[in-house]
């Protein structure tokens, strides 16, 4: 996903996107088409007057032989008062379809804006996790938010002006050529040169916006990471290093801004100025007509009112531009990202037979991450019904990467991944991850309270549910002792908790969800020696009719694991028991003596 340009130039670039966007509201096809008739039925009703004018003007001049006596009212009085009449009527026409085609476009701006982030967020949840590991999550709030919101204002006003403009032209160009082709030419004669003005304008200010898009990107990813890592900001003392680099964000944003604001502003000072020779000419040889005969003065009238008419909105292609270029920089970025190819398809409709006995096989599996080339190779592993497997080996040996590839977070590159003999690939994402019960190193706890994060997994679970599911992961004798209980709010990723009541609470979750397969990923890493001892008797006791995988640098605490497999460089090098495994004198033996002090390090980290 990028949010610059295509190396095509930026005006049909832009068009490409509108294009897009419009493909993607073929739903709304009927509000948009009913919003952009109010629009147009509105600039034809906002025209009139100034016919009537002109009209009125011929009315007072001739009189009997004015073009309303023409339609059957005789007397002046009687022409002055049908002209009265339908201005009154014009002006209610054109206040009634200002209302509608405002509540129209504003009501399709909100509900696009809202489809187009649900449907952007629904579909980043289904991508892979690389997905997320190349992109900041800065990038993405900005994208799902600032850039839905840029083209909501988009909508809620410059679709109307763009529709109206171009009825202006339209409409007032058949009024100037019925009444004098001459001065229809002159008055048109700046309109290729507005136009042309507003395309050049646009192609200069495309790349320009699509960059302001990606600063906005860059700013929030900053913010997010700082506010994030607000206390390592403070223990290092880097509130002053880190305000620095969030000002030179800032600027960068703001100069990126500076330059597109000057290309759209000097748009209309260099328009001005054919709007200026347009009116002249039908201001001066309209008058020289009208003197000589040639020309009805109530026509003359019209025409100098409608020249502004027709070209003072064009001024409006400006902010108009401006608001596109923004939206449309914007709108590439939404529907790139909800053109972002989903890896990890699911099966849905296939779920795993019940009941889930929780029986695992890993065979010939390999996989390789694309941006680093790490990865695991040829592994076959298996875990039978209510066992518990237990890896060990160094950082980045490919521990992680078996439990990634067992939630199917990603698919591996060759073999396949069987529960209860069936490959997981067949069987639905809910299916397969409702069964798993994951409790991960890096913890991570929803602003909310305690019984909203342990009723994560299981929404309808019961009180005693609860409480049983804290008992057992060793948590609630902390919950109990605070002063609202489980309704203790635990703050922004559970900030107002310790790490060892994080890890357990999120043992608890785990827990509460019942899964028959449960997934430890270094669960005992953020607790203390006495915490560490309650979790592993707890365990002993979740183990039971459960089949347990646990990755664990600590091997006093998998000393009891059915089987132990040592994995080293993204193959496993040694698998049995704990007794087995000291008896072979290997990598475990090895790490063994090490951790039980009788040896210097030689083989596991």
């Amino acid at each position: 996903m990028s949010g610059r340009s295509s190396a095509s130039s930026p005006s049909t670039s832009s068009f490409a996107a509108l294009a897009r966007l419009l493909r993607y509201a073929r739903g709304y096809r009927r509000q948009i088409i009913t919003a952009s008739i109010c629009s147009i039925i509105n600039k034809l009703f906002d025209i009139a007057p100034e016919i009537l004018i002109g009209v009125a003007i011929d009315v007072v001049v001739n009189q009997e032989e004015s073009f309303v006596a023409g339609l059957g009212f005789e007397t002046a009085r009687e022409q002055i008062t049908i002209l009265a009449v339908l201005t009154f009527f014009i002006w209610a026409g054109e206040s009634l379809f200002e209302y509608l085609y405002q509540i129209l476009w504003r009501n399709l701006a909100q509900r696009l804006q809202s489809d187009l982030r649900q449907d952007a967020y629904e579909h980043a949840q289904r991508l892979d996790m690389s997905f997320f590991e190349a992109r900041s999550s800065g990038q993405l709030v900005a994208t799902m938010n600032d850039d839905v919101n840029q083209l909501e204002r988009f909508l809620d006003g410059g679709a109307n002006a763009m529709i109206q403009v171009l009825v202006t032209v339209v409409a007032v160009g058949a009024v100037f050529f019925v009444l004098s082709p001459l001065i229809a030419m002159l008055a048109f004669t700046p309109i290729p040169l507005i136009i042309w003005g507003a395309f050049y304008f646009q192609r200069k200010a495309g790349p320009l916006y699509a960059d302001v898009r990606e600063k906005v990107g860059d700013l929030s990813s900053r913010l997010a990471n700082n506010l994030g890592g607000i206390a390592t900001i403070k223990s290092f003392t880097s509130e002053q290093r880190e305000a620095e680099r969030l000002k030179a964000s800032s600027e960068a944003y703001v100069e990126a801004n500076r330059r597109a604001i000057r290309i759209s502003s000097a748009f209309i000072p260099v328009i001005r100025m054919a709007i200026l020779a347009g009116f002249l000419a039908t201001f001066t040889v309209g008058g020289m007509m009208a003197l000589e005969g040639s020309l009805n003065v109530g026509a003359y009238g019209v025409l100098v009112f409608l020249t502004q008419r027709l070209l003072w909105p064009l001024t409006g292609l400006a902010e108009v531009i401006d608001l596109f270029e923004r939206a449309m920089a914007s709108t590439r970025r939404i529907l790139d990202l909800l053109a972002e190819p989903v890896h990890v398809h699911d099966q849905a409709g296939q779920p795993l037979a019940e009941p889930v006995k929780g029986h695992v096989r890993f065979e010939q599996v390999s996989f390789h991450y694309p941006s680093s080339g790490a990865g695991i190779r040829d592994i076959d592993l298996t875990v039978p019904a209510g066992n518990t497997l237990a890896l060990v080996g160094a950082t980045g040996s490919g521990k992680s990467t078996l439990i990634k590839l067992l939630l199917r977070f990603y698919d591996p590159s060759r073999g396949r991944i069987l529960i209860d003999d069936q490959p997981i690939q067949s069987v639905s994402l809910k299916s397969l991850r409702s069964a798993i019960g994951l409790v991960s190193q890096d913890v991570y706890l929803f602003e909310g309270s305690i019984r909203d994060n342990l009723t994560y997994g299981k929404p309808d679970a019961t009180e005693a549910d609860i409480i049983d599911a804290a008992k057992t992961a060793e948590a609630w004798s902390f919950i109990e002792a605070l002063p609202d209980g489980l309704d203790t709010a635990v703050g922004e990723r559970g900030i107002r908790l310790s790490g060892g009541q994080r890890q357990r609470l999120s043992l608890a979750r785990a827990l509460l969800k019942d899964p028959p397969i449960l997934v430890l990923d270094e669960a005992t890493s953020a607790v203390d020696n006495e915490t560490e001892a309650a979790i592993q008797r707890s365990l002993k006791r979740i183990g039971h009719n459960r089949t347990v995988i646990m990755i664990a640098h600590r091997l006093s605490t998998i000393v009891d694991a059915d089987t132990i497999a040592v994995v080293e460089s993204g193959k496993v090098v040694e698998a049995g028991n704990h007794d087995e495994l000291l008896e072979q004198q290997g990598a475990y033996y090895a790490q063994w003596q090490v951790q039980t002090g009788q040896a210097m390090p030689t083989v596991l980290a």
